[in-house]
């Protein structure tokens, strides 16, 4: 690994003052994130969905083997808690061992039930607060691991409040399953509405901004699809590929006896003795099933050295899986029909991950071959399953089956659009016998050399071991006493301009109930610099705050003396290039830097005429393209902040809150403009005034989020009301059912 990527912002000119290490030997503490799908420590539903897959399995298994590591003193997987009739009650308990030092830890965050992995992105704040929560209770970890992009923005996000080193694994990225669908017919906006590209994309962007070490499969990930990122940079990405449960998937022993799931098999099989060719794939269209039944039906040798076999998931009823699913199922059947196979292809409808490992060693024993004829192929861990028995292999001449290829030498590559090619190469499988036994023996050798998780997990405490040791401490790492903001319970924190401002009678009602209120602490959180914030608030007759966030949320001060928050200010300077950014936004068109006055230390403010100017995405690229890691924050549809990574409402407000003791229930935090949409996310109360600007209308329908529809702070006093927030709060808007 190369040194500059740890989080802690180090350099290669820090080595002599570089920190020792911020966890002892023996003593490692690791945070596995991976919020979608289903995961249970026994028995896991693999194929139960789109969601339920290989991640399920990788987390699992890489947790398991983590905690093994000598010096790794715990492993949590981080999920999420499901509450759903529909479900198994395993994934409502709290907690749940995997091994002896690894377990899983469900949070609960947004609607009880089970979600596809498309509708959580509104409740990844939730997740982060509920994050928070345990962490305080349980301690901190030393570092975190967020798989996928949800994980991947919400250990980001996680890493930088808490200046944790954070490690991201994309398993498969946003911008590679775009450029892929888009190549069909599919309508743009359709895909959008049903993938959430553009949500998925930035996170993948901010996990790889903030990543000290992204852990990827195969080189063609690094070579060609996190290139795709305007974040890519080769130092920090370490191919480590995963590995294969070796005490599962073996060879065949003295006394092996055919598995249960055989005589369900021979249900389909005419002469169930025949070689067979294996696959296992949940019906997905990536996985490009309807090929495989088409070169088996139209090749007359094939049919008549192999029967077919395809374990596609499980499911009770046809109709009650997913339409894409039901649809490529049927395709299936259809294609079954039209070429009559009919005792030629079996098909079950249901197995349990115990019949998988037999599978294999039936398919080998009967001189069989397994086919991965997928479209793409991030892995493939089904490969390797398939090669650690002994079962020659088929696959797909892209990702991770190359590498397998390469490593193991235990079979071919095809064009999966190729039919012929597919064909030629099943039956060289299953009609050259020494060539079998040598793929044979290879796949068994090749995968215990290459593919075991204790090399994956030796290799990977190698290289975090390496950035731990040259990170500083995390500034809140040390348990502090619970304290308490001075005189109240509860905490209205509002922004200035267009919020308070605007309604002179409504801001004079406002003032008085806070006045009224001792229980009841006030805060602002503004755009300004201290100095204009302090102008304003003397000039409206506010109280004196005893919370102010200022500078666009880059600074924070408390009480009467404006006390300094010390520990904010060690953090806020992070990987932050002012100059840069002037030298990089300054001669754009359409950019018009701000007056002196509107400058701080850690915030360099525009005005932009948007029809001139590049879009904000485009904005971010060139930022992102140049090097430079920043925030973006667009108000009011025309003023335009940079400012650090670690800056921003969301993280300031967490900041305190964490620092404070403060529960999010307990913070009503009101807003107008994109300034504020950071603190509106998560578990605090969030009211959105009458009249905000629009970049603000993204967050409607979002948990604890009310939208006035009073303007000004007359928004402010309805959102009071909604939340009966000066008496037993109420959250209506909670969004938990």
């Amino acid at each position: 690994m190369s040194p500059v990527a740890s989080t802690s912002g180090r350099t290669e000119s820090d080595d002599e003052n570089a920190a020792s290490p911020t966890t002892p030997s023996g003593q490692l503490k690791i945070s596995l994130i991976s919020l979608h799908g289903l995961i249970r420590g026994h028995d896991p539903e693999l194929g139960r969905d789109a969601d339920t897959g290989g991640q399920v399995k990788y987390v699992l298994e890489a947790a398991r083997e983590l905690a093994n590591q000598p010096n790794v003193r715990e492993v949590e997987l981080l999920t999420r808690q499901i509450i759903d009739p529909k479900v198994d009650d395993a994934y409502a308990q709290l907690e749940e061992s995997i091994s002896e030092n690894a377990k899983i830890v469900r949070i609960p965050f947004g609607p009880k039930r089970y979600l596809r992995k498309e509708a959580l992105w509104p409740y990844i704040e939730m997740f982060i607060d509920q994050t928070l929560s345990h962490f305080k209770r349980n301690g901190l970890p030393d570092l975190i691991h967020g798989h996928y992009a949800d994980a991947g923005l919400a250990g980001a996000q996680l890493s930088r409040l808490l200046h944790i080193p954070f490690v991201f694994t994309g398993h498969s990225l946003g911008r590679v399953k775009r450029q892929r669908l888009s190549l069909g017919k599919a309508d743009a906006t359709a895909l959008e509405k049903k993938y959430k590209f553009g949500t998925r994309i930035e996170a993948e962007e901010i996990a790889l901004e903030t990543a000290a070490m992204v852990v990827t499969s195969t080189n063609q990930e690094v070579e060609q699809q996190y290139a795709l990122y305007d974040h890519y940079v080769p130092s920090r990405m370490e191919v480590i590929p995963p590995g294969v449960d070796l005490s599962l998937f073996a060879p065949r022993q003295a006394g092996w006896e055919r598995p249960g799931i055989a005589n369900d098999l021979s249900r389909f099989l005419r002469d169930p003795e025949k070689p067979m060719i294996l696959t296992l794939a949940r019906p997905d269209e990536r996985k490009n099933l309807e090929m495989l039944v088409r070169v088996f039906g139209e090749s007359e040798a094939l049919r008549e050295r192999a029967n077919l076999v395809m374990v596609l998931g499980t499911r009770d009823d046809l109709r009650d899986l997913p339409k894409a699913q039901q649809a490529i199922i049927n395709d299936i059947l259809y294609l079954i029909d039209r070429y009559d196979l009919y005792g030629q292809v079996a098909y079950p409808k249901t197995h349990v991950p115990s019949d998988v490992p037999e599978l294999y060693r039936l398919a080998e024993e009967l001189k069989g071959v397994f086919i991965n004829p997928a479209l793409t192929e991030p892995f493939g861990l089904t490969l390797l399953e398939a090669g650690a028995t002994g079962l020659p292999i088929i696959a797909t001449n892209d990702g991770g089956p190359r590498d397998i290829i390469a490593n193991c030498g235990n079979g071919l590559l095809v064009d999966p659009l190729d039919q012929e090619a597919i064909e030629h190469a099943l039956l060289r499988a299953l009609t050259e016998p020494e060539r079998w036994v040598e793929w044979s023996g290879r796949g068994i050798e090749g995968t215990r050399e290459h593919y075991s998780w204790a090399n994956h997990a030796n290799r990977y405490v190698r290289d975090v071991t390496d950035i731990l040791q040259h990170a500083t401490a995390p500034v809140l790492r040390d348990r502090q006493k619970v304290r308490r903001l001075p005189d109240f319970d509860r905490l209205i924190i509002t922004d200035l301009d267009n919020t308070l401002t605007g309604d002179d009678e409504a801001l004079g009602a406002f003032v008085d109930l806070v006045r009224a209120h001792d229980h009841v602490g006030f805060g602002v959180a503004t755009g300004r610099r201290l100095d204009s914030a302090m102008e304003l608030i003397q000039e409206l007759g506010l109280p004196r705050p005893d919370l102010i966030d200022t500078d666009c949320g880059t600074q924070l001060h408390y009480g009467d003396n404006l006390t300094p928050d010390r520990s904010w200010q060690k953090q806020i300077g992070y990987a932050w290039r002012p100059d840069e950014v002037r030298r990089i936004l300054d001669d754009l068109p359409g950019f018009f830097r701000q007056a002196e006055a509107k400058q701080s230390d850690f915030k360099v403010s525009y005005e932009i005429d948007t029809k001139l100017c590049p879009s904000i995405n485009k904005i971010k690229k060139i930022l992102r393209e140049a090097g430079v890691r920043a925030k973006v924050v667009l108000s009011l549809g025309m003023y335009l902040d940079i400012i650090p990574v670690r800056g921003g409402s969301d993280l300031s407000m967490r900041h305190v809150l964490w620092k404070w003791g403060f529960a999010p229930e307990r913070v009503m935090v009101a807003g107008d403009s994109g300034n504020d949409a950071g603190m509106l996310l998560g578990r605090t109360l969030g009211v959105v005034v009458g009249n905000h600007s629009p970049e603000l209308n993204r967050l409607r329908n979002n948990p604890r989020i009310y939208f006035a529809k009073a303007a000004h702070a007359a928004g402010i006093l309805e959102g009071i009301e909604y939340y009966n927030f000066l008496d037993n709060i109420v959250i209506p808007n909670d969004q938990i059912e």
